[in-house]
């Protein structure tokens, strides 16, 4: 059951049953690193393919105590979730130690998405050698969290890139699932419309940049940082998470001229 995997993000409760989905959904399987005992993972698909499709990039597990991203990935995975005809890199769980451990921070007391400046975390830095590895930027980035103080779903809408904005239908997608965030503001910031927070491409703390600003400053970028509300119902928040994927790559597919 679902529920039941919130309390086991071990190897044997967590990674082994994720990377049997993966292989089976035809992921590749890499180990960035292990700490703390266990592995921060990339599964990529569809690279180096004939007519390869848009690169598209998802992370999740970055804070340990929001676990519906990561079992989401692996949901989605089991459900066929990432379509075919894309390129996929996704990191599954960024802070593995922190899962385990079901704390925000990594084992060592950092916050994780606020250490892509510093890189003052092992588990940051190699993140980051992953990410600078990459030669050509992907056409869409989507993180995955949770906030324990919202009553609905929001977004952080980064978009650098001139490509469409892309939160009107993940936010239609989710309304079918999840209640959205009304504000007027949420975790400091005025929303521009239910759910919706357009994001200047600059960190809130100088010195604490999280992932998506790092990434905003190697690349042009069209981010979504989606943040389900940690107390409503597990399940609900997984599919949250899915519809908001999958409607994300309904609108970048349509606007591909990669796609036929």
């Amino acid at each position: 059951m679902m529920a039941s995997m919130t309390q086991d993000f071990s190897e044997s409760g967590y990674f082994r049953p994720l990377r049997a989905a993966a292989e089976a959904a035809g992921f590749a399987w890499h180990e960035a690193g292990r700490f703390h005992g266990l592995p921060q993972v990339l599964l990529r698909r569809g690279h180096g393919e004939s007519g390869e499709g848009p690169r598209v990039y998802v992370s999740a597990g970055i804070h340990g105590d929001e676990p519906a991203g990561s079992l989401a990935v692996l949901e989605g995975l089991r459900r066929g979730g990432f379509a075919a005809g894309v390129a996929w890199d996704i990191f599954p769980a960024l802070n593995p130690g922190g899962l385990v451990r079901g704390t925000r921070e990594n084992p060592g007391g950092i916050d994780l998405n606020r250490d892509y400046r510093a890189l003052a975390a092992p588990e940051t830095r190699c993140h980051v050698r992953w990410i600078e590895c990459e030669a050509s930027p992907y056409d869409l980035y989507i993180s995955l969290h949770e906030d324990w103080e919202a009553q609905g779903f929001y977004l952080y809408e980064i978009n650098t890139s001139g490509g469409p904005s892309m939160s009107a239908a993940i936010l239609a997608a989710v309304a079918q699932v999840l209640p959205l965030e009304h504000g007027p503001e949420v975790d400091g910031h005025r929303l521009r419309g239910p759910g919706w927070i357009y994001h200047p491409p600059e960190p809130d703390e100088p010195e604490g940049w999280p992932e998506a600003i790092f990434h905003c400053k190697k690349r042009p970028l069209n981010s979504y940082t989606l943040e389900t509300p940690s107390a409503l119902p597990l399940e609900e928040r997984v599919d949250a998470h899915l519809a908001a994927v999958r409607a994300a790559i309904t609108v970048l597919c349509g606007e591909s001229p990669l796609q036929g």
